[in-house]
């Protein structure tokens, strides 16, 4: 299983890193681009519809992670850290659960040919990445320190 503290202890897992708020920047405008390539897909390929509609949640996150100074290169971590977020207050609950099951949907069709429908709510998709958007343009530097002082106490030990 998957823990925030086994992320810690990976190469490509967790790190503090310094704030990039021009990457959060970034992120969050690939994720608005990959909204926009989404609808032209729709219907034409499940392949690419769970791997783009995956990309869009997880670049989103992404951008968050980037304007807290949080690096992860595994994708299972960035999930983590999404459940930590959650526990937090930051994000809404739930959110690692739809970013969870989208990355299983995104494997099954993309690796293992499964052909699986993806279901597409295209106006909840614009709520993830909008309110991510909007707890990124919030977030204080006093946010920003308790959240990353949390994360380095490692939350694993209180669960």
């Amino acid at each position: 299983m998957v823990t925030i503290n086994w992320c810690q202890k990976q190469k490509k897992g967790i790190r503090l890193i310094e704030i990039n708020e021009n990457l959060a920047n970034e992120y969050v405008r690939t994720a608005e681009e990959t909204l926009e390539v989404l609808k032209t897909i729709e219907g034409k390929s499940k392949v690419w519809l769970a791997t783009t509609k995956y990309y869009c949640e997880y670049f989103s996150i992404y951008a968050l992670l980037m304007k807290l100074g949080i690096k992860c290169e595994i994708h299972e971590c960035t999930i983590e850290v999404s459940k930590f977020l959650e526990k937090e207050g930051l994000i809404p609950e739930g959110y690692s659960t739809i970013l969870e099951e989208d990355k299983q949907l995104r494997i099954d069709n993309q690796y293992y040919l499964k052909n699986r429908d993806v279901p597409i709510d295209y106006d909840a998709l614009v709520d993830y990445v909008l309110k991510i958007k909007e707890v990124i343009q919030k977030l204080t530097e006093e946010n920003t320190e308790s959240i990353r002082d949390s994360l380095k106490r490692n939350p694993d030990a209180s669960e």
